[in-house]
């Protein structure tokens, strides 16, 4: 039984980690942003949710940590280096890509908290 254990947790950090992505759109959508992709997924990397209000793109890394102190502290550099790897892969896709300003954001949930968004985190 032990042997599965790592599995299991695999999998409830996933669902944890879905919740928490659905959760944050659900707060980008009332904040007047338009979810236009979630899970966007290169070699480069992967965008946890890209947003747009107007001609702002928000590109949203998604944290579930017990406070925001953590959901910063895991976003590395290797990891905004991957997420802008992949942001520019998808912004290259855009037909009004020279109009489009960007910004990275991080949005950090916690248990029994709204989502609390960090706007231009890096």
């Amino acid at each position: 039984m032990a042997r599965n254990q790592p599995v299991k947790q695999k999998r409830q950090a996933n669902r944890r980690g879905h919740r928490a992505e659905w959760f944050a759109a659900i707060s980008l959508r009332l904040k007047g942003y338009k979810i236009v992709e979630r899970g966007f997924r290169t070699r480069s990397g992967e965008i946890d949710i890209i947003a747009r209000k107007g001609n702002l793109i928000a590109i949203v890394e998604v944290k579930y940590r017990k406070n925001t102190t953590d959901a910063l502290d895991a976003v590395g550099y290797s990891s905004q280096h991957r997420i802008a790897d992949a942001a520019n892969i998808w912004l290259a896709g855009q037909r009004d890509f020279d109009k489009l300003s960007v910004r990275f954001d991080i949005i950090a949930v916690s248990p029994g908290k709204w989502p609390q968004h960090l706007p231009g985190a890096f």
